[in-house]
């Protein structure tokens, strides 16, 4: 069979396209904007946002707009009924949207933070409102002392733990490497990752078959920034500390996996970020949005829960809004 005809016929059509292609670059027709990607239960707020910078450790009360934590349209099942979690970082952002999720789960809450006195009380406050009882630790979480006693209260006011959520970080931005000064990392470190593990290890020993650790990663660790080198690392080395922990608690029965959110409209970045960049937080994300700590929250339900994911461990699980 003479397969000139049909191969000049392909190269016909193939060059027809090409054509039309071509056109339509010339014309300069750019492709219309896409609009700020909208999913879920509610509309969220997207950029440009209020230019706003806040002094560390920054106050979910002097946020605008408001960070949405309370997933109205969330509608608990039981799934951590009867269960104690301790989460770090529990006064604000993720860690209170963690917090409210959890009670409306079931569990009772103790929340670790900093110095955040409103932002706790506001969380506590809305604990309650699930008809669940709720303790407020203040304390720095880079101290080992701290950490035990954290726990220790935690076990002396509920007499269990079954979920330790490890929340709480510093992140703060150097623009150029070499300004990034020894105080800055070590900060950075000392909560990130030695807050990490002193809570670890202090609550492990309280912890029975069926518990959970959930870590907070972040798509830093796993893309790395430039100006976030610090962070990055530690972010990084999270998500091998879950990954290494959850082999060494397999054998007791404890689950340890990791979120990592990318950006996340809390009160980290506007006390990290310059006002004109916070302005447009999370509008480079392909959704053009950052995400609520509302719409990251029942990931560490899904983790935190033995009804979900009781063969899921050493786990590291993305939410970054579709990179």
């Amino acid at each position: 069979m003479d397969q000139a005809k049909p191969a000049k016929a392909a190269v016909k059509k193939q060059r027809a396209v090409q054509k039309k292609v071509e056109a339509d670059d010339r014309s300069g027709q750019k492709p219309r904007r896409k609009q700020p990607m909208q999913a879920g239960a509610r509309d969220y707020p997207v950029p440009p946002f209020p230019k706003q910078h806040h002094p560390k450790p920054g106050e979910e009360t002097k946020i605008e707009p408001p960070p949405l934590y309370d997933a109205p349209y969330w509608t608990g099942s039981g799934k951590l009924e009867g269960k104690v979690a301790l989460i770090t970082g529990g006064d604000s952002g993720i860690g209170r949207a963690v917090a409210v999720l959890f009670a409306r789960e079931g569990a009772d809450i103790a929340i670790v933070y900093l110095a955040e006195d409103k932002d706790a009380a506001i969380t506590r406050q809305a604990v309650e409102k699930e008809g669940k009882r709720c303790l407020t630790l203040s304390g720095d979480v880079s101290k080992r002392e701290f950490c035990r006693q954290a726990v220790k209260r935690a076990m002396a006011e509920f007499g269990r733990l079954d979920v330790l959520v490890n929340n709480a970080a510093f992140q703060v931005h150097s623009t150029a490497f070499e300004d990034l000064t020894e105080e800055h990392f070590d900060t950075t470190l000392k909560t990130n990752l030695y807050g990490y593990f002193h809570m670890a290890q202090e609550a492990v020993p309280h912890m029975r078959q069926g518990s959970a650790i959930v870590n907070t990663g972040s798509v830093t660790g796993i893309e790395g920034s430039k100006e976030l080198i610090d962070y990055s690392m530690t972010k990084g080395g999270i998500h091998a500390f879950t990954r290494a922990l959850s082999a060494s608690l397999i054998d007791k029965g404890i689950r340890v996996n990791a979120v990592a959110p990318g950006p996340v409209w809390t009160p980290l970045n506007p006390s990290e970020k310059e006002a004109e960049e916070v302005s447009q937080f999370g509008a480079k994300t392909p959704m053009k949005r950052p995400a609520q700590p509302e719409e990251i929250a029942p990931a560490y339900v899904f983790l935190a829960s033995p009804q979900c994911s009781s063969y899921i461990t050493g786990e590291i699980l993305p939410i970054v809004g579709g990179y």
